[in-house]
């Protein structure tokens, strides 16, 4: 488009697909990310309970006189990695909650843009006149 001032602009077409692509970009970077955190959450979900398992027969084991007193610091170490666990796989989750929220947003983008487009693009293609009686 040129004006009287030799300004041209860009083709909107042109500008839709270049947004719709930094959009994709986005969209696919969220989605790796959020993929990341799941199998991290995944793998740590694995050893929780695996060292909840062991926590639990050790107590056991003492509780039954099957095992000696000293063992206790390994139920003290036992817990405080129980307790790290937790408190990682609660960060993951709220950041998987966060990525979440953002891939909406973006998609509300889409839609945003979508819908302006189809506006635009029937506003243009309308005869003057059209759609008025």
């Amino acid at each position: 488009m040129a004006s009287i001032f030799g300004f041209r602009s860009r083709d909107p077409a042109r500008d839709r697909q270049t947004d719709g692509s930094r959009l994709d970009r986005l969209a696919k970077l969220f989605e790796q990310i959020a993929v990341e955190i799941e199998a991290e959450r995944a793998g740590l979900e694995n050893r929780y309970r695996t060292k909840a398992t062991n926590a639990a027969f050790l107590v056991e084991a003492m509780e039954n006189g099957s095992t000696s007193d000293r063992r206790s610091s390994e139920v003290s170490e036992l817990t405080k990695s129980i307790l790290n666990c937790e408190r990682r796989i609660a960060e993951l989750s709220r950041q998987n909650g966060m990525m979440k929220e953002l891939r909406h947003s973006l998609d509300m983008v889409f839609d945003e843009n979508a819908a302006s487009d189809s506006a635009t693009t029937a506003g243009f293609a309308r005869p003057a006149g059209a759609g008025r009686g």
